[in-house]
Order: structure tokens, then sequence, then C-alpha cells
């Protein structure tokens, strides 16, 4: 029987913590610095879970759960005082990989007991209700399965880690990326690892504000480590500069303008990667924009930190 993913096999990352390789995707779930690492920094830390304290609720939406990282470690670093109520959902192609992580004691010793437990509901029930939160996890391909999202529902937090875009052109299309940006409250963030030119054009087109993710300190240094997309109209604008994120630099700003910037795109949702490639390439060669490597000439210098 084939899988979704193709065979799994287990990867140890630097930090010590667990993390799956894709047959399918010929991808690692996470970064080879350390999938905690990866998840604090690139999704905890940004989130700035200290603005829920006392605010009544949150709410999560996890875009390709995975192992469970990026949500477990949101829901291990939340206050413990004044936390918010927990309204969390997650859409999944494949529930090997959680239940994988689960069978490993390393990973479950990452966790809070109530963090475990949720994980645990999930894997067993695909879902779970306690005193101060509830979850859900919706199975497929997440291009069918957003909509199927409460009609009202709109995330204060979005957690975006597909596999990488050339690798999966399906989860980064501009459609795509806009029926997420349509699920964000005012003053919503969404967060990802990706720092890919057409995949910030996509999130500014369907009005979010950006920001640069900045590597965690211990981190290799690189011009960035992923992006902060947010929806304006919150009850405070989103600083400049904040733990974890600086505004676009000159040079980020010019990528935006490069032949890279050229979006994925999947008019009725239902495409597969090669023919989202190939339409993107045809693109790519009719575009009168800058070549990317004479952006990447110009800045070859700064592109090296």
């Amino acid at each position: 029987m084939s899988h979704p993913l193709g065979e799994l096999s287990a990867l140890q990352t630097a930090d010590g913590s667990l993390s799956l390789h894709s047959e399918r995707f010929d991808e690692a779930f996470h970064s080879s610095v350390g999938a905690l690492a990866e998840a604090e920094a690139k999704f905890v830390r940004p989130s700035q879970l200290e603005r829920f304290c006392g605010a009544g609720s949150l709410r999560v939406l996890d875009v390709c759960v995975g192992l469970g990282y990026n949500s477990a470690a949101v829901m291990n670093a939340l206050p413990k005082q004044n936390a918010p109520a927990l309204q969390w959902w997650g859409l999944e192609l494949d529930p090997r990989p959680l239940s994988l992580a689960l069978t490993h004691h390393s990973f479950c010793t990452l966790w809070s007991p109530e963090v475990l437990r949720r994980l645990e509901q999930l894997n067993r029930n695909s879902s779970w209700t306690d005193r101060q939160s509830e979850g859900t996890v919706l199975w497929g391909d997440a291009r069918s399965t957003v909509k199927d999202l409460p009609e009202q529902w709109q995330a204060d937090l979005i957690l975006m880690d597909a596999f990488s875009p050339g690798r999966c052109p399906e989860l980064w299309s501009e459609e795509f990326l806009g029926a997420l940006a349509k699920r964000l409250a005012a003053g919503g963030r969404l967060l990802t690892y990706s720092r890919s030119a057409a995949i910030r054009g996509s999130l500014r087109r369907a009005g979010l504000e950006l920001r640069s993710l900045q590597p965690a300190p211990g981190q290799r240094l690189e011009w960035s480590s992923g992006t902060l997309a947010t929806k304006p109209g919150g009850p405070k604008p989103l600083a400049y500069r904040g733990p974890g994120w600086n505004p676009l630099c000159t040079m980020e700003e010019e990528h935006l303008n490069t032949r890279a910037a050229v979006p994925y795109r999947d008019p009725d949702g239902h495409d597969d990667a090669k023919q989202i490639r190939i339409r993107r390439v045809q693109e790519q060669q009719t575009c009168r924009s800058e070549s990317t490597s004479a952006w990447q000439r110009r800045w070859r210098n700064n592109m090296l930190k």
C-alpha cells in the first residue's frame, strides 16, 4: 500500500530532537539544526504568546502538522497563569508522522503531560477536548480541507510548515496562500520558515505586511530564516522590529522584483506539482522582471552572511 508521503525514516537533528525524512518529497521535515530549535525560533518566539495572557482565547491553525512540533512547542510555551483558552485546528495529509513520533521516548519527554495527552488524543481520535482547550485535525489535502474549517472561524496564528515550495508547490500557490490569509483575524500572524520571493510576493498581494525572521542565537547567520506575515487592523500595529524579526531590508525588497518572485499558480486547487512547476517556469520565461542571477551578483556579499 502506498502512502501520501512515501516511506518515512527517522533522523536525529543537531539538537538531539527527532525528525523524519519523506521518501516522496525527498526532504526532511525539519532543519538539520534541530527540529525543536526550529519550532521555537520560527514559530514560538515571533508569536509573542504573552500577548494572549488574559485575552480569553487563542486560535491556532497548524498547516502540515507533521510530527506536531510546532503546535506542541506553542502549547508548551503558553503561560501557566491567565492562559488563554486554545482553539486549535490542524491540516495534515498523512497521520503516520505524528503516530511515529509518539513511539519515540525522546520526543514524548519534550512536552508537558497536558500537551502530550493532547497529541495522543489527536493520534487516536483526531481531536481533543479538555478543561481549557479543544483541537481537531483534518486529514487530507490541505487545499480541500481548509474549506472544511468553520465558516466564520479566523486564526490568531497560522503555522505554515509545508515541505519546501520546490518540492510541494501545491501548498505554496498564490491561491492557497490567499485562502490562508483570509483565515487570519485582524492582527493575526502567519509564520513560516520560507523566505522565498515567490511566497512573500503572494502573501503581500494577499494584503499581509511582511517581516523577515532572524536566526535564533547560536544558529548559523543567514540573511533571513523565514517570514512573518500579519494582517493589518489589529488593536496594535506590528512593530518593525521584534523578538526574532526585522523589516525586510533593501536586498529582500529587491528580491521581490526578480523572476524568483513569480508565484506558484494553481487556479483550480487540484493541479499536481509538475503542472504547477511547469506553469511557473513558463511565466518566468516571458516576464520582464530582473533575473534572479543579476540580483544575486549585486548582493553576493550580503547573501553570504
